[in-house]
This record gives structure tokens, C-alpha cells and sequence, in this order.
């Protein structure tokens, strides 16, 4: 259990894929672009067996963005995106609304 304040300190926002590839000499890992508006950051994220680059470019979704920064495979991560633990593979939180990048999740 974590107690309510210490869930407060998580910043989520919505950041839009601008390019993704495969981290080398890593099966599951993909580096993508994002933007939020007023910075970017690098993120890795071990989904490289369930999506493909191109079915990830142009999502707007929710990324934790306040986590420490930490290497995988020598490429330096900068966030986590946030999805459901799906039976058969991760499942992605689309917004179903207009949302802007850089919104935070609340």
C-alpha cells in the first residue's frame, strides 16, 4: 500500500508518438519519441512483441513522466507508458475524447 500522497506525486500526461524504432540487440524493447507539448522525452518500452512501430506513431497516450531516469540496453529511458496487463498482450489506453498533449491525468 502507498498512501495518498505519495500516489499525488505521480505526474501522468498525455504524450503524442512522433517516432519509434527498435532498441538494438533487444527483442522487446521500442524507443519512441513523444512529445508533451512544452519538452519531449525518449521512452523505452517492452511492447516490441505485440505492436509494431507503425501501429504506435501518431498515438496520443498516458506516459508517467516523473520516474527516474534509467538505462535498458544502453538507451536512457525517460518515463513509462501506461497500459492494461491484457491476457494476451498489453492493451493501450486510447483516450475515447479529444485530449491535448501535454494533459494531465487526473
Amino acid at each position: 500500500m502507498i498512501t495518498f500522497e505519495e500516489f499525488k506525486k505521480l505526474d501522468i500526461r498525455i504524450g503524442e508518438i512522433l517516432g519509434v524504432e527498435k532498441v538494438e540487440n533487444a527483442d522487446n524493447l521500442l524507443k519512441l519519441e513523444v512529445d508533451f507539448g512544452e519538452f519531449k522525452r525518449q521512452i523505452v518500452s517492452g511492447i516490441a512483441v505485440w505492436y509494431k512501430p507503425s501501429d504506435l506513431k501518431g498515438k496520443k497516450l498516458p506516459f508517467i513522466i516523473n520516474l527516474e531516469p534509467r538505462k535498458f540496453k544502453g538507451v536512457e529511458n525517460q518515463g513509462m507508458l501506461m497500459a492494461v496487463d491484457g491476457k494476451e498482450k498489453p492493451i493501450l489506453l486510447e483516450p475515447t475524447e479529444k485530449v491535448s498533449v501535454g494533459d494531465k491525468v487526473v
